[in-house]
């Protein structure tokens, strides 16, 4: 596989997303790391049905507000025009227990809301632990071309990979000016992996199937079936990567990411209460 000329064929239009402090107050609808979201006025904040490590009470626990962003600013970025030209795109998840995604019952523990019309901020619910209401950082936004990892790449060719097939590749990249970032927050584009495809494991967990052990009930001819068609279909939607600001760090788990997902066909109907999160870390 000559991989310098292949991978291009691949590449995506990504959103880098850095998180600062902001100058100022933050206007309505602004682009935005934490804060109390701005939303409509009937608005109900999300809540899912859990337990955590500290609490192992299974209860109605409130989603954290993680981000938001200005659709409007986003347009002239997202060269695809794969998203909302107008509105606020928020992400919620469950800090608490930071559900992985590898289980149908995970669906829930994350939220993407698309608001349009008047906003205005909204105040936290009393049972949102003060530890989950995070500090307010501007998002500063630039456009980038994004190259895949190996394990999308091959699948969205349907070639069969080999272990020495992660040099050559990896080489290209590198020759391509595509090295690895070391972190990102980013809306589109492909994820950076830090284990393995994530669009296999939407496409299961979709279907019903419980990922949290050896995949030993999934039949390995619907694992075949659905490999190349999963990378097809389910788009990154938005990559938070570690957030670090002063005293404040958000880390999912060991050095994590979550990843929210999201089929194209549903984000070309703006079906956002079907995205799927994924957390994975070292």
């Amino acid at each position: 596989m000559d991989w310098k000329t292949i991978l291009p064929q691949l590449y995506r239009s990504r959103i880098d997303t850095r998180f600062v402090p902001a100058q100022g107050k933050l206007a309505v609808g602004a682009s935005k790391f934490g804060g109390r979201p701005d939303v409509p006025e009937h608005f109900v904040w999300p809540v899912f049905e859990t337990a955590t490590p500290e609490d192992d009470q299974v209860k109605q626990r409130p989603l954290a507000f993680l981000a938001q962003f200005d659709c409007a600013r986003l347009a002239p970025l997202d060269k695809e025009g794969l998203l909302p030209h107008e509105g606020v795109l928020s992400f919620f998840y469950e800090l608490g227990s930071q559900r992985w995604g590898y289980d149908p019952k995970d669906r829930g523990c994350a939220r993407v809301f698309w608001f349009e019309g008047p906003l205005s901020p909204a105040e936290f619910p009393a049972e949102l632990d003060e530890a989950f209401r995070l500090p307010e950082l501007a998002a500063e936004l630039s456009q980038a071309t994004d190259a895949p990892d190996f394990q999308d790449a091959c699948p969205a060719l349907e070639y069969p990979w080999t272990a020495n097939d992660y040099r050559y590749f990896d080489q290209a990249r590198r020759e391509l000016g595509m090295d690895y970032p070391a972190d990102r927050s980013q809306l589109l584009g492909w994820p950076d992996l830090i284990q393995n495809n994530m669009t296999l494991e939407c496409a299961l967990v979709d279907r019903g199937y419980y990922l949290g052990g050896q995949w030993e009930n999934i039949p390995m001819e619907e694992r075949s079936a659905l490999r190349t068609p999963s990378v097809r279909e389910w788009q990154l939607l938005f990559q938070l990567d570690t957030v670090e600001q002063g005293d404040f760090e958000l880390m999912f788990g060991d050095c994590g990411r979550v990843y929210f997902y999201i089929r194209r066909e549903d984000l070309a109907q703006r079906r956002f209460d079907r995205a799927w999160l994924i957390l994975q870390c070292s």
